[in-house]
């Protein structure tokens, strides 16, 4: 299996001024060869190869000799990205192609030449570099992406290929159904209801003081360079806290459980309603949906999605008597036929569940929603890695 292992790494002052030019050569070869190929599409009616995008780069480099400063590796891989990403954008996985800033984040990739000595990570025409390794990975090394977040932070995100075969998935074991919600954030058909942690509201008056601050600042300032600085590092704590919640809840569903039903949800469709888009965006539902996929994926477990058009809230998971009328804030339903009352959100995770259930049970699991588990045409396989979770304790041996 593929797994990528995500490190903090210290560059020297030297070091970051040959980042950036890393970063500056491998950004303008990509808004370059975006620009060629819709040239070249309004022109032919045809795109560009990613072996013709790839062929640019010797005479560009008569032409422009400044490119020669960053690795030709990493240039090259530029051509393959951007041929992912016109794949993607026709498979219907993801937007078009849109062309890079120096103001957001910024990375380049080393396939090759990348060597590990201690806590030192060596890259081509940058040198050692300080990386603090936190876990041990295991495997051949297949790819080193260096990143700088806009909060000045610097990471390497190492893709290892650690040979082993991913299990096949089993059904045999504990099933839980998952309610996803603002109050709570997931409700379990075992009745366990996880609070929302509401990560922006935390920390929304700092935030808020600080983007106050930054709209004061002078476009092209000093001071607006350092309190942007400042208001990156407010967002990344944001998200740094969101992961790392997420990662533990998600986690620990999949020790838990053999089988894992959810609601297949329109995250993008939600977020038009203004008034909770912003609480939705906070969630993370599609980022937690994406987790619980990958972990049951390594351990040989089924993570299914049943249709979001499911009626989970409107059904009674004792009779199957259907409540009318029902309105949002209606969070106890009475089942007449039962003579009981309901929690609405227990049950609707509870018929979550049992649709899973059934839908495995008639051997139809393709009518579900199984996430990432179709993948039109070729594609490559180093992109289709996810991120390992900290801390986790592995065994080291890297190539």
């Amino acid at each position: 299996m593929l797994k990528a292992c995500k490190f903090r790494i210290y560059p020297t002052l030297e070091q970051e001024i040959a980042l950036a030019k890393n970063f500056g050569c491998a950004r303008w070869f990509w808004n370059y060869a975006l620009n060629l190929c819709q040239q070249t599409y309004i022109e032919t009616g045809k795109g560009l190869s990613r072996n013709a995008i790839q062929g640019l780069l010797p005479s560009l480099k008569k032409e422009y000799p400044w490119l020669k400063d960053a690795y030709s590796q990493c240039l090259q891989y530029v051509s393959l990205n951007l041929s992912t990403a016109y794949k993607n954008f026709f498979d219907k996985r993801a937007k078009y192609p849109r062309f890079k800033s120096k103001k957001g984040r910024q990375s380049i990739s080393f396939p090759q030449n990348t060597k590990f000595k201690g806590d030192l990570l060596k890259l081509p025409k940058i040198g050692w570099v300080y990386c603090r390794f936190h876990r041990e990975f295991v495997g051949t090394v297949k790819i080193v992406t260096i990143s700088k977040n806009p909060d000045g932070r610097y990471y390497a995100s190492i893709l290892v290929d650690d040979g082993i075969e991913s299990p096949e998935p089993s059904r045999e074991g504990k099933a839980i159904g998952i309610d996803l919600g603002l109050t709570h954030f997931a409700i379990t058909s075992e009745g366990s209801k996880y609070d929302n942690p509401r990560h922006i509201a935390k920390h929304a008056a700092n935030l808020k003081r600080k983007q106050q601050k930054l709209a004061r600042a002078k476009d092209g300032s000093n001071t607006r360079k350092k309190t942007s600085r400042l208001v990156a590092k407010v967002q990344s704590k944001i998200a740094r806290c969101r992961e790392d919640f997420l990662h533990k809840l998600s986690r620990k569903i999949i020790n838990d459980n053999q089988v894992i039903v959810v609601e297949n949800l329109a995250v993008k469709n939600m977020v038009k309603n203004h008034n909770l888009a912003k609480a939705i965006s906070d969630c993370g539902w599609g980022m937690f949906c994406t987790m619980l996929s990958y972990k049951a994926e390594w351990d040989g477990k089924v993570y299914l999605e049943v249709d979001r058009f499911f009626p989970s809230s409107k059904i009674s998971h004792l009779t199957g008597y259907r409540f009318e009328d029902l309105k949002l804030s209606d969070r106890m339903l009475y089942d007449p036929i039962a003579e009981k009352w309901l929690d609405r959100d227990i049950n609707a995770a509870i018929n979550i569940r049992n649709e899973g259930l059934r839908i495995l049970s008639l051997g139809t699991s393709d009518t579900a929603i199984l996430r990432g588990s179709k993948t039109g045409g070729k594609t490559s396989v180093l992109s289709d890695a996810f991120p390992g979770e900290d801390g986790s304790p592995v065994s080291c041996e890297a190539g």
